[in-house]
C-alpha cells in the first residue's frame, strides 16, 4: 500500500525529532565511559561521558594507580600496585575481562613504540622489571634495582631506551631494554614524577614534584637545559595536540600549567580548581580536560577555550589514573 502525504509527513517530523534528541544526548550511545581508579579505595569508578553521571563502580586489587591500553587497543591495563595484579578492562565500558597475578608491584607501566617490551615500576621494591610481550602475554626478562622509589617513565622512539625518575633519589634514569642494564643516572632536582618526551625525542621534561617546576633534560647529553616556572607540586603531563603545548598538573598549588614545548616556555596557568590536580585525559574535540584531583575525591571537566573548571563529579577517595578510549591522541609515547 502506497504511502499518503499525510504519513510521509508524519515520518519527516519524527525523523527531525529523532536528530534533535541525538544532538541533545551527544549520541551517548557512541560514547565511552570514564574510567577512573580510586586508588585509595581499592575500586574504580565509571562515569558516562555525555552526561556526566557516575554510573557505576567496580572492585579493583589494592592501591590501582596507573593504566595502559594494549598495543592492539583491546584491553585497558589497570595496575593493582599492592595486590601485584593486572587487570584487564574493556576499555569502552571498563568491564572486567580478566585478572593476571604474579605481577610484583606494578605502579606504573608501559609498552616500547615496537610493542615488544613491557616495562612496570615497583615504586615500592625500589625496581623495575622488563618484560618481553608477545602481544598477549608478558614474560619476565630482569629485575633491575633503581632505589629510590621509581616512579614514572616513557620511552625513545628507537624501542631500545626507557627513561624513569627515581622520587626519593632525584633522579632520572636511562635503560637499554635490549640488554636490560642502566645506561646512565643523572640528579634532575627535588622529586621528579611525570615524564614527557618532545616531538622528535630532543628533550624530556620532568615534571618536579619538590619543586615548582619543569626540568627541560636533554638526555641525547645527559645534561639539564632549563628550568620552567609552573606551579608547586609540578607533577604529571598530558600533551594537548595542537602541535604546541602541554599541560602539567601542579598538585600542592592546584594548579594546571601550559607550556609551549616548541619555545620551552610557560604561558598560561588554569586556576580556580579542586586540590591535587594529578592525572588527565583529553576529549576527541580538543576542547575539554578531565582531571583527577587527588586530594578532594573529584574528578573535574576544564574548558580548554575559556580555562575554566565546567563541573565536578564525586568519585572514591585519591582518583588517580583516568582514561576514555575517544580520546585525542597522545602523541608522545607515554604511558597514562
Amino acid at each position: 500500500m502506497p504511502f499518503s502525504i499525510v504519513s510521509i509527513a508524519r515520518i519527516g517530523a519524527l525523523a527531525a525529532s529523532l536528530c534533535g534528541i541525538l544532538a541533545i544526548t551527544g549520541f551517548a550511545n557512541a560514547a565511552d565511559n570514564v574510567i577512573v581508579l580510586d586508588s585509595s579505595q581499592a575500586q574504580l569508578t565509571l562515569i558516562d561521558e555525555v552526561t556526566h553521571k557516575v554510573i557505576g563502580t567496580e572492585s579493583t586489587g589494592k592501591e590501582p594507580h596507573h593504566l595502559m591500553i594494549t598495543p592492539d587497543g583491546k584491553s585497558l591495563i589497570v595496575a593493582n600496585s599492592v595486590s601485584n595484579s593486572l587487570m584487564f578492562l574493556d576499555p569502552h565500558t571498563g568491564k572486567v575481562q580478566r585478572t593476571v597475578g604474579d605481577i610484583e608491584d606494578p605502579y606504573q607501566l608501559g609498552f616500547s613504540p615496537d610493542r615488544k617490551w613491557f616495562v612496570t615500576a615497583a615504586l615500592r621494591m625500589d625496581r623495575v622489571d622488563i618484560y618481553r610481550y608477545d602481544g598477549t602475554s608478558m614474560a619476565l626478562v630482569k629485575h633491575i634495582p633503581l632505589a629510590r622509589t621509581p616512579s614514572h617513565m616513557t620511552f625513545a622512539s628507537d624501542n631500545r631506551t626507557v627513561f624513569v625518575t627515581l622520587q626519593n633519589s632525584g633522579e632520572l634514569a636511562a635503560i637499554d631494554l635490549p640488554t636490560q642494564t642502566v645506561l646512565w643516572r643523572m640528579p634532575v632536582g627535588t622529586q621528579p614524577a611525570g615524564l614527557w618526551m618532545t616531538p622528535g625525542d630532543r628533550y624530556l621534561l620532568v615534571g618536579m614534584t619538590g619543586e615548582d617546576d619543569v626540568t627541560v633534560v636533554d638526555w641525547h647529553k645527559q645534561q639539564i637545559v632549563k628550568k620552567i616556572h609552573a606551579g608547586r607540586g609540578a607533577h604529571n603531563f598530558r600533551n594537548l595536540d595542537d602541535g604546541k603545548h602541554v599541560a602539567v598538573s601542579n598538585r600542592v598549588d592546584s594548579t594546571i600549567s601550559i607550556i609551549d614545548y616548541t619555545t620551552l616556555t610557560h604561558v598560561a596557568d588554569i586556576t580556580g580548581l579542586m586540590p591535587g590536580p594529578d592525572d588527565m585525559e583529553l576529549t576527541p574535540d580538543k576542547r575539554y580536560l578531565w582531571v583527577g584531583f587527588r586530594f578532594a575525591s573529584h574528578v573535574g571537566i576544564i574548558d580548554l577555550t575559556t580555562r575554566k573548571l565546567i563541573d565536578t563529579i564525586a568519585v572514591g577517595r585519591s582518583p588517580h589514573g583516568i582514561f576514555f578510549d575517544n580520546r585525542a591522541p597522545v602523541v608522545s609515547p607515554n604511558p597514562d
